[in-house]
């Protein structure tokens, strides 16, 4: 696609939210990264031309209102929102005595803010024939990991919402895509720790997908037959067990001016 689009990524100032910033622009559309103020977020449009920025906290409700004000009144609207912003706090279950409010803003970050920020910017996104959420969830969603527990606890939410979304969404032009890393050396597990595939490889084997909307998106050991194959189980028994109990759903007139 490369019709004039304007995409938001949240926490795009490194990994994978950068790289797929850079790949959003390299397309011609307007990219808006929002993350919380940093050296790294004033220096982002000298790395990728044409990129406006809106420091906020996205942990906070209050930051998600001001980055949906934000758009409203710096951008008029948004076509694609990247939820990608998010933490990962190497502790186990045993030995994590840090403050609740350290947990709390893991979850907050990780849930909380894709949940919210969907809700906030639903109209616009109904209203646009590129109309997009793109959801990072991590292969963590599927199998937990000790060493990252609530990261993956809030990653595997984070899928169940997205299924539960795209159902919602499915008789309008918004398409849910779940991107589904694996192991990607970036800068998530903090300094020292990056391990996996190569970023720009990464990247550069999903941003086609995600482009063409595929629903969902993996490389490596998320995208594996096996992998895969869990996958249509798991859409299959939605699928079978989604009408149990009758819920309303976004009408198709929703995407009328």
């Amino acid at each position: 696609m490369t019709t004039k689009r304007s995409v938001l990524i949240t926490g795009g100032t490194t990994g994978i939210g950068l790289g797929l910033a850079r790949r959003y622009a390299d397309t011609g559309a307007r990219v808006i990264v929002a993350a919380r103020p940093s050296p790294r977020l004033a220096a982002l449009p000298s790395l990728v031309a044409g990129v406006a920025t809106v420091p906020v906290d996205l942990a906070a409700p209050e930051g998600r209102d001001e980055l949906a004000d934000a758009i409203a009144s710096r951008f008029g609207a948004v076509d694609v929102l990247v939820n990608n912003a998010g933490i990962q706090r190497r502790l186990g279950v045993a030995e994590d005595a840090a403050p609740w409010a350290d947990r709390q803003r893991e979850i907050d970050l990780l849930f909380s803010a894709p949940v919210h920020l969907a809700t906030l910017l639903m109209s616009t996104l109904l209203h646009s024939p590129a109309g997009q959420i793109v959801n990072v969830t991590s292969g963590g969603a599927f199998t937990p990991q000790p060493f990252a527990p609530v990261y993956s606890a809030m990653k595997a939410a984070l899928h169940s919402w997205t299924v539960t979304l795209r159902d919602a969404l499915a008789a309008t032009p918004v398409a849910v895509t779940e991107l589904i890393p694996p192991a990607v050396a970036t800068g998530l597990a903090g300094p020292g720790k990056a391990h996996g595939l190569d970023l720009d490889a990464f990247c550069d084997a999903v941003f086609p997908e995600i482009e063409g909307r595929v629903a969902e998106v993996g490389a490596g050991a998320t995208a594996t037959d096996g992998f895969r194959a869990a996958r249509a189980g798991d859409a299959e028994r939605f699928a079978a067990a989604a009408g149990r109990f009758p819920v309303a759903r976004f009408p198709a007139s929703s995407t009328e001016s």
